[in-house]
C-alpha cells in the first residue's frame, strides 16, 4: 500500500496484481492481512452507465474502500477536513479494468467519479459501516462544486 504521489492525507492506493494464465486471471482485492478496514460493514456493488457522473458526497464515520471491476473511471477526491495537512487538496486517480487499484477514502473526504469510454463501470465498494437509512452518515456536494469535470486535469 501507497499513499499516491501529491496525494491526500489518509488516502491510500493499493495496486493489484493479476495472475494470468490461458484461462483469465484471478485479482486478490482485499485482504484481512491488508489492515485497511478498522471494521467492516458492509460490501454494495453499483453499475454505471458510459458518460455519467457520480459526484460529490462524503462521511464523518466512515471509510470506503473503492474498486472499478468493469470498465474504466476518473476517480476524484478532495480533502475537507480542516485539521488535515492537506486540506482543499483535490487528487485525481485512474481505475479500472486496466489499472486495477483500492482505493481507502478516509472520512472527510469527498468523493466522485465519471465514467470513462462506451463501457459501464461496475464499483465494488466496501465500507466500515452499514448503511442506516434513518441515520446515514452520507453528504452532498454538488458534482461541479469541487471539480471541472470537463477538462482533462480538472482545472
Amino acid at each position: 500500500m501507497k499513499e499516491a504521489p501529491e496525494g491526500i492525507e489518509g488516502v491510500l492506493v493499493k495496486p493489484l496484481a493479476r495472475h494470468c494464465d490461458e484461462r483469465g486471471y484471478l485479482l486478490e482485492v482485499l485482504r484481512d492481512d491488508d489492515a485497511l478496514l478498522e471494521r467492516f460493514g458492509q460490501t454494495t456493488y453499483t453499475l454505471t452507465y458510459p458518460g455519467v457522473i457520480k459526484a460529490f458526497h462524503w462521511h464523518r464515520k466512515q471509510h470506503d474502500l473503492w474498486f472499478v471491476a468493469q470498465g474504466e473511471a476518473r476517480v476524484v477526491l478532495h480533502d475537507l477536513r480542516e485539521e488535515s495537512p492537506t486540506h482543499g487538496r483535490t487528487q485525481v486517480i485512474y481505475a479500472g479494468e486496466h489499472r486495477p487499484l483500492l482505493i481507502v477514502i478516509p472520512p472527510g473526504v469527498a468523493h466522485g467519479y465519471q465514467v470513462l469510454g462506451n463501457k459501464p463501470v461496475g464499483l465494488f465498494y466496501h465500507t466500515t459501516r452499514s448503511y442506516d437509512p434513518a441515520d446515514p452518515d452520507e453528504e452532498r456536494i454538488p458534482y461541479d462544486a469541487l471539480f471541472d469535470w470537463e477538462s482533462e486535469a480538472g482545472d
